[in-house]
């Protein structure tokens, strides 16, 4: 078995988990395992590096991904298509097994129903929106970054009797912020999945300032809705189509101004949310999802992604988990409203 493994689109923490997974796996089963560079980049161009036991034993700690990333999108021409095929018969490779989101996991599955490649995906996202899996890794991590830095922001806002929002990631599902809400008890929570009326929460803000509370910490996903406003976006577009989104906190902390008369700042986290060393619950799911792909790779159970079920780590066809993007489960907002009243 000689494999290849590419990470694509966003970095995480945890990535560099899966792929000592899957090298030491391939390695304990006679095979070998080539890294490709910068995501379906390297895939394309050629550019690899071998992969071993002993040089991969020590990445398990470190944040981000050995082999690099980008979000280069093959099927942007026929002709990037056709090299990349070229490049996986000129390697002699048994099997592609790529690491990412929706995006890098559609190209997969688009490889392996028209191309019949190999492939083998993992699923990857700090948003926690894919379907076909309960959770994804690096998104823990994430919830404890976005913790850590809101409980110190909590200490400057509750000095200067300030409210801050706090821009979380999230385009299309407001996981990370529901759940760091949850967790660092936000007086409000904004998400993709419902449409804020910036009106009543000013109004809840108003009251609590009223009842004694003289701050207030408010969790806005990037991709939030506000009735009757707009939300503002880079208008820069990516490979696959993507428009950046960006300027809803600021947008919120506005609006909450001027009709609170309370003082607002806001932070937008940014990429802060994917960086550092990943938690041990990350470093345990990246391990066992990518020693779980090499033996689907070895046992030769192509166009699958390996997925967390319960406790479980199972094999669900590629076409199924990208089918669909994974939006918040309503229960969790509803959960949260007991405290946001």
């Amino acid at each position: 078995m000689k494999a290849a493994i590419l990470t694509g689109g966003g970095d995480c923490p945890g990535l560099n988990a899966v792929i000592r997974g899957v090298v030491r796996t391939i390695h304990n089963n006679g095979g070998q395992t080539l890294g490709m560079l910068e995501g379906w980049r390297g895939a394309i161009e050629g550019n690899t590096i071998e992969l071993n036991p002993n040089e991969t034993d020590e990445i398990l700690p470190k944040g981000g991904t050995i082999l690099g990333s980008s979000r280069t999108n093959p099927y942007k021409s026929p002709e990037l298509t056709e090299q990349l095929l070229e490049t996986f018969n000129k390697l002699g490779l048994d099997c592609l097994i790529a690491i990412g989101g929706d995006d890098t996991l559609g190209v997969a599955s688009k490889l392996y129903n028209d191309h019949q490649l190999p492939v083998i995906g993992c699923p990857k996202t700090i948003d926690n929106d894919l379907s076909s899996t309960d959770f994804t890794f690096g998104f823990d991590t994430c919830l404890n970054t976005v913790m850590e830095a809101t409980d110190k922001l909590r200490t400057t806002v509750e000095s200067h009797r300030r409210i801050m929002v706090v821009e979380c990631m999230g385009r299309h599902a407001g996981w990370i912020t529901c759940f760091a809400g949850i967790a660092v008890a936000a007086d409000a929570i904004l998400v993709p999945e419902e449409e804020c009326d910036i009106d009543e929460l000013c109004e809840r803000l108003k009251r609590r300032k009223e009842g004694g509370k003289h701050y207030g910490i408010v969790m806005v996903s990037e991709g939030a809705h506000l009735k009757g406003a707009t939300v503002k976006q880079s208008g820069m577009i990516d490979d696959f189509g993507h428009v950046q989104l960006g300027g809803i906190g600021k947008q919120v902390a506005k609006l909450i101004e001027e009709k609170t008369g309370i003082e607002t700042r806001e932070v937008t986290l940014g990429h802060l949310q994917r960086g550092g060393s990943p938690s041990a619950y990350d470093r345990v799911l990246g391990t066992r999802l990518g020693i779980h792909a090499a033996r689907n790779a070895i046992a030769g159970n192509f166009g699958k992604m390996v997925a967390l079920r319960g406790l479980k780590i199972v094999a669900v066809p590629l076409a199924e988990a990208v089918g669909q993007m994974r939006t918040l489960y309503p229960e969790f907002m509803d959960e949260a409203r007991e405290f946001l009243k």
